[in-house]
């Protein structure tokens, strides 16, 4: 099964002297899984797009944090 977050455990030298983050997460963009762009694909109005940085849903991926699903405060 495809996910947009992966997930990988970093090198932990023995001569660290601090404990590493792990697991480490990144997440990748969806038009990385979609090797040609179907034609007809549905699109969002003008300001929905701008707002969401693309035009087509297909394409569009929230950025959630570092945590699948957390809500990030704003200061």
């Amino acid at each position: 099964m495809f996910t947009l977050r992966k997930v990988y455990e970093p090198y932990v030298s023995p001569f660290d002297p601090c404990p590493p983050i792990t697991p480490k997460t990144y997440q990748t963009p969806p038009q990385l899984y979609v090797p040609v762009q179907p034609p007809n694909l549905p699109q969002f109005d003008p300001y929905t797009a701008l707002m969401k940085g693309t035009l087509w849903p297909m394409y569009y991926d929230p950025y959630h944090g570092r945590v699948e699903g957390k809500k990030v405060e704003k200061r």
